[in-house]
């Protein structure tokens, strides 16, 4: 049997191969094999959600005569469900049982077993709150731990005209939103504050979620941003945070400077 030189083979197998796509390249032009479309549809959502409100002192004494801070608190994945109670066992939720003082008007939301933060449901809450209570709007500041610290991420970043600072605490987000930003909301991102927070040793959110949203927010020119390690801490790293005066004192040295 006549032994095949195996370069030969390849060589035929080569040309065989460009032979047919030149063949299918004249036989299948784009046009023929994909055609361009439009798509057009309007869609009704409805949204509704439980949620715990909080009116400082003295609210309620002059009427429309003071407009409020509005804090929006996102609790984490642990107290999901249909009991809206079980929004207050962190957070600032909370702290204002033991310290009712608090300076803002305070909405925590829940969220249902098995879904997590949607973005449009808060705005809808967010809508409505600002509709129909005496908010600042230029001072709504918006926090959130764990599945809460994903949701600030998200939302502020998405969002950022709606808010003057945001505090995502273990939590963690995704680039893409950072670098493809509206141009329209550019410079409202370039001017939000952020403060984050996180435990070194969080073993259920890495630190270096935190660490690379910091890097990521800073690498697109915003540069109110800072990031706090709670070096030995674990998942926890929200209850020093909120127990800490200076951490509400610099949510409302933040303000955006028009109306919406």
């Amino acid at each position: 049997m006549r032994k095949i030189n195996p370069f030969v083979a390849l060589v035929a197998l080569l040309g065989f191969t460009a032979a047919a796509l030149a063949q299918s390249d004249t036989q299948s032009t784009p046009a023929k094999m994909q055609t361009a479309k439009h798509f057009q549809a309007q869609r009704t959502q409805r949204f509704d959600a439980n949620y715990l409100l909080f009116l400082p002192k003295g609210y309620e004494a002059k009427p429309g005569a003071k407009r409020w801070p509005l804090m929006l608190f996102l609790h984490g994945a642990g107290e999901r469900g249909s009991d809206v109670w079980k929004v207050a066992v962190h957070g600032p939720p909370k702290e204002i049982t033991t310290h009712p003082e608090f300076p803002f008007i305070i909405v925590s939301p829940q969220c249902p077993d098995g879904q997590v933060w949607s973005n449009d449901l808060l705005l809808a809450l967010l809508d409505e709150i600002e509709a129909n209570y005496a908010v600042d709007t230029n001072r709504v500041y918006l926090t959130g731990l764990s599945m809460g610290g994903y949701g600030t991420w998200s939302l502020g970043l998405a969002h950022p005209e709606r808010f003057a600072a945001i505090a995502p605490i273990c939590g963690g987000g995704e680039f893409i939103g950072i670098l493809l930003t509206d141009p329209a909301k550019a410079a409202a991102l370039r001017s939000l504050g952020i403060w984050a927070f996180h435990g070194g040793k969080d073993p259920v959110v890495p630190v270096t979620e935190s660490k690379r949203m910091v890097e990521a927010v800073k690498h697109a020119g915003l540069t109110d941003v800072k990031l706090t390690i709670y070096p030995e801490a674990l998942h926890d790293s929200w209850t020093e945070t909120y127990k800490n005066p200076e951490f509400y004192d610099w949510l409302l040295k933040h303000e955006r400077g028009a109306k919406r």
